[in-house]
């Protein structure tokens, strides 16, 4: 999924929206539906611009971890499988 628009710029709508600009009109303004802003908005609600960056650096993290952990169960249950059998 290609993403139109990065962290700051997202960012920068949600603060333009907290300075009391209408939502339908802002949505309209950038081209995106409403419950696409309160999807950004429940994610990055409080946000600074450095902490979205954080955030991002900790899911990529993640994401990698979670990768590793199942490639060690895979070769886990490779080496209990070979252990089983008699050759």
């Amino acid at each position: 999924m290609k993403k139109r628009f990065s962290e700051e710029q997202i960012i920068k709508f949600l603060k333009r929206l907290e300075s009391g600009e209408d939502m339908k009109d802002l949505c309209r303004e950038i081209g995106v539906h409403v419950q696409t802003m309160y999807l950004w908005k429940k994610k990055f609600h409080g946000m600074d611009v450095a902490d979205a960056k954080k955030l991002k650096g900790l899911e990529s993290e993640n994401s990698r971890l979670k990768r590793m952990l199942a490639d060690a169960m895979i070769t886990i249950d490779d080496l209990k499988f070979l252990q089983t059998k008699n050759f």
